[in-house]
């Protein structure tokens, strides 16, 4: 009868983890590709994206495209409330020329 051993589980640094997920974050490869190309297990690189987005929205961090639009939005809200202040006052001012 042969006992055969587990293979021996690969450690990989926190440094190397983050280097991954930051190439399949910025890249926008398939992590299967990606995962090849590191010679790691592609489950294991998906973990890590995972857990790195967890993590993120955990945080509160947003997005590039959601800073872009939350600065977009904001300009637009203060343009509207500006546009809103001249209409309050252009109808007191038209209020108080028709009572006279």
């Amino acid at each position: 009868m042969r006992i055969e051993m587990p293979e021996k589980r690969k450690k990989y640094d926190g440094e190397f983890r983050e280097g991954a997920v930051r190439i399949v974050e910025e890249t926008g490869k398939p992590i299967a590709q990606i995962a090849r190309d590191l010679g790691v297990n592609e489950g294991t690189l998906g973990n890590w994206v995972a857990r790195a987005k967890e993590a993120r929205e955990g945080r509160g961090e947003l997005s590039k495209d959601d800073v872009e639009e939350l600065r977009r939005l904001r300009a637009e809200n203060a343009e509207l409330r500006m546009e809103r202040d001249v209409l309050k006052r252009s109808v007191v001012l038209w209020v108080k020329e028709a009572t006279k």
